[in-house]
């Protein structure tokens, strides 16, 4: 996020799309509420249902599950048609002037996709800008050259008109008018949106196209580095945020550097591959700092190597093969995994296709848990599963966890607020914490490989690993998350001179001396640094993590002193895009920052780079400096484009490819005659125009209640919460139920392509859902929640043993909230 929580109050529009925050995130819903009793905000709901978040807005649309790429297209398409666009903010701070390689074509001349398509993968080569003679991209400041990214997205929208996007969507074409026109308001300077969304957003196999489009109306609004602006993601837990900086994605390392490729054997070449080239004096190009990080890291995993050797110790990755959730379990169906760790992880539960997935389970030899309770996952092969455990070979160890609130260590909020945690009791029994569990994982693996050998055990046996006493005394000699805390913020290693270019003076640091801001990292291995974006939240003093001054000097909500925010505690990203090129607030009534003619200085928020207002382009982490309208890093078009889940009773009116040309398909796999079994039961999916279709007409998403979490693990086992949701429920809509002659309460089966015995589930009769009207058809909808599983004190029907075993080609985030069933009374 580029903004934060308490910014939400700023905003004179609120969208929420994919979220249900006053159900699932009502803190942040708070703030909504603030927004339309101070500002007289507009508050616009669009979601499949009626949720609690629609009982409360100004104007709610309803669209079927998977077309919001066509609603949202329908906005772009209108704030141009009307002039909705804030044009100084849009000539200046994005590339909307750039001109784009004469040979790029998109979906208009292609049918639906882009220039370089072979097979279901993109050559970007044409997505690309045409270059000056300095490396600098060349522009027409009219906007009128029609290869200037303003002229293609503008012909590329031109389909998304309101009656073609209503009539995919089943919106209602008045309501879709009504939001377009409420939201587009915000183009004027003075006024900003915000867009809150959730994985009814993301969760699909174009979710991150979702994404895109969201922040392509912001940019042409003049809504991102602003007061109430932005694109709020309501995460699914608190230190999703966390998690995600320090590396927890199969792609990345900490601080959101690129993971390794076999292609790469050395970090001069890392470094030559993933540093982003340019030459406009205007762009800070932040990410050209790529090799200053890349060996801090280095140093803090392996302090007495040289940088070289550090580097040849990181696995690499195989140049386009994918390593994330579902190929994992694809490859251990087959039997090329041999041993898993599902650390605070449920897949039996939470993974699309699960009943696949605990059949891919069973193919390991071993397994370990660390959990708080005894997970569907760690119990698998248990008869409560369905299966014998007398035939599952699977060797499994659970590990009992400390919860949240039985250890120390900070947590990062979806607006980069880091906070500190403090323990407030003992873990029960011989529950550890996560930092004594992977002490003992290292040192015991350590002493092994010290003793053993082994084929390769330089990574592990050279890690540097000296927290506290070391050894494995189980309560004395564990790390510590305060001394792990200085290693994320780095410390120099040697004595060095560094010249500290806002203050215009040189510094002198000895070993051991915190490193203060991450623009001090050094390239030549003398500073260590675990994750550079958190460079900056340790001090010589103090760990700022802990700060709780409720001081708010600026009237905004920003209290500049309470918790740390990443980076440099700079609230608000890109903030120089909230002002003009003279420094001058665009929207005077809440200031951002602005610039001090008379002392030469930023004054408010920390500025994203500093020097004199027309020195710097805002969007410093993009190589050209400008919000990109024309994304070429992603996957699947540097536009977003309308394409159909992959389970989708609905042909798509768009273009002839009904889904996107470049998702990683198993379904097709499973139909060959060779398939393995396991994942020709899983992956067969009612593709458009397929055999199985017919026998599932019904769309379903999933999604949550405000009284369960998860996969349940956290509420199921919980008397007071599992006894307020003791039932899988399914909601239906009245319509749907009188044609099953279904009856409020009454039990029903669910069935899909990949379940044919289905689950068992109470129904829901409710108003909330009602039948979309689609080329002349009517399409149902039904929806589940995805908390229940065969553990705990109550247990249920586990909805993602109906979901389809597909991702979105950028993320592989599965497609969880549009895919078909059948529903009939069990």
């Amino acid at each position: 996020m580029t903004n934060h929580w308490n910014d939400v109050q700023h905003a004179d529009a609120i969208l929420i799309m994919g979220s249900n925050p006053a159900e699932n995130h009502p803190i942040s819903f708070k703030w909504v509420n603030e927004a339309r009793s101070k500002r007289g905000a507009k508050l616009i709901v669009v979601d499949p249902r009626f949720t609690r978040s629609a009982a409360t807005a100004d104007i709610y649309a309803r669209l079927r599950p998977g077309t919001d790429i066509a609603f949202l297209g329908a906005m772009i398409s209108y704030a141009i048609d009307k002039n909705r666009i804030n044009e100084e903010y849009v000539r200046n701070y994005t590339d909307a002037a750039y001109l784009v390689n004469p040979d790029f074509q998109g979906p208009v001349d292609l049918d639906g996709a882009f220039s370089g398509l072979t097979g279901a993968k993109y050559d970007k080569a044409t997505w690309s800008y045409q270059m000056d003679e300095n490396g600098i991209p060349k522009m027409d400041p009219t906007l009128q050259d029609p290869m200037c990214v303003f002229q293609l997205l503008k012909k590329h929208y031109a389909r998304y008109t309101l009656k073609k996007a209503s009539e995919i969507t089943g919106c209602d074409v008045k309501a879709l008018e009504a939001v377009c026109d409420a939201y587009t308001s915000t183009f004027k300077p003075e006024l900003s949106g915000t867009i809150m969304y959730a994985m009814g957003t993301t969760q699909h196999t174009y979710g991150s196209q979702n994404v895109r489009a969201f922040a392509v109306i912001q940019l042409l609004l003049g809504n991102i580095g602003v007061a109430g602006g932005g694109i709020n993601a309501l995460r699914g837990e608190s230190n999703v945020q966390g998690s995600t900086d320090h590396g927890a994605l199969f792609h990345i390392l900490t601080g959101y550097l690129k993971y390794p490729k076999a292609n790469q054997p050395t970090l001069a070449v890392y470094n030559e591959q993933n540093t982003p080239k340019n030459n406009d004096p205007k762009s800070l190009n932040w990410w050209g700092n790529t090799p200053k990080y890349m060996a801090s890291l280095m140093k803090a995993w392996w302090r007495d190597a040289d940088l070289e050797t550090a580097y040849g110790y990181l696995p690499k990755v195989d140049d386009g093969k994918n390593y994330s959730y579902l190929p994992i379990f694809s490859a251990m169906a087959n039997g090329d995994v041999k041993g898993m760790f599902a650390w605070g992880m449920n897949p039996a539960v939470g993974a699309p296709s699960s009943k696949m997935i605990r059949r891919a389970l069973a193919q390991l030899d071993w397994m370990v848990c660390i959990d708080l309770w005894e997970t569907e996952t760690s119990a698998f092969w248990q008869k409560e599963a369905g299966v014998d455990p007398a035939s599952i070979k699977t060797e499994v160890f659970l590990l009992p966890a400390a919860s949240s609130v039985e250890k120390e260590g900070s947590i990062s909020n979806s607006g980069r607020w880091c906070q500190w945690r403090y323990k407030a009791i003992d873990p029960v029994g011989h529950a550890e914490d996560d930092l004594w569990i992977i002490n003992q994982i290292v040192t015991r693996t350590k002493a092994l490989y010290a003793k053993e050998g082994g084929a390769f055990p330089d990574p592990i046996a050279n890690l540097t690993w000296n927290y506290s006493k070391g050894g494995m005394d189980p309560r004395i000699n564990s790390p510590q998350p305060r001394e792990v805390a200085k290693e994320i913020n780095g410390y120099f290693i040697v004595e060095k001179e560094i010249e500290d270019k806002v203050k215009k003076e040189i510094k002198k640091f000895k070993p051991g001396d915190m490193v203060p801001s991450f623009a001090m990292l050094q390239d030549d291995g003398s500073t260590v640094c675990g994750c550079w974006v958190y460079c900056g939240s340790v001090s010589d003093t103090e760990n700022k993590m802990m700060k709780r001054d409720p001081a708010d000097p600026t009237g905004l909500g920003v209290f500049p002193n309470w918790s740390w925010s990443w980076p440099v505690n700079r609230r608000i990203v890109y903030n120089r895009a909230s002002v003009n090129a003279e420094g001058k607030p665009y929207a005077k009534d809440k200031p951002v920052l602005w610039w001090s003619g008379l002392k030469k200085v930023w004054v408010g928020d920390i500025p994203d780079g500093n020097g004199d207002p027309d020195a710097i382009l805002p969007f410093i982490m993009v190589p050209h400096g400008r919000g990109m309208l024309f994304a070429a890093g992603m996957s699947d078009g540097p536009f977003p484009e309308h394409y159909e889940p992959l389970e989708s009773a609905v042909r798509n009116t768009f273009s002839s490819k009904q889904v996107s040309p470049v998702i990683m398909r198993w379904d097709e796999k499973a139909k060959e005659k060779t398939c393995n079994p396991i994942i020709a039961e899983g992956c067969i999916a009612a593709t458009f125009g397929s055999e199985e279709i017919k026998d599932f007409p019904i769309i379903c998403s999933t999604y949550r209640v405000v009284e369960h979490w998860q996969t349940g693990q956290m509420t199921r086992w919980l008397p007071w919460l599992a006894e307020m949701v003791p039932n899988q429920f399914m909601e239906i809509s009245e319509e749907l139920a009188k044609e099953k002659g279904i009856v409020n309460g009454q039990k029903v089966r669910i069935t899909s392509a990949r379940n044919v015995e289905g689950i068992e589930v109470q129904a829901m009769v409710t108003k909330r859902l009602k039948p979309f009207t689609i080329q002349g058809k009517t399409h149902h909808m039904v929806g589940i929640t995805w908390h229940f599983g065969y553990k705990g004190l109550v247990t249920g029907g586990n909805a993602n043993d109906l979901t389809p075993f597909i991702g979105d080609p950028n993320t592989m985030i599965p497609e969880y909230k549009a895919f078909l069933v059948n529903v009939e009374k069990a």
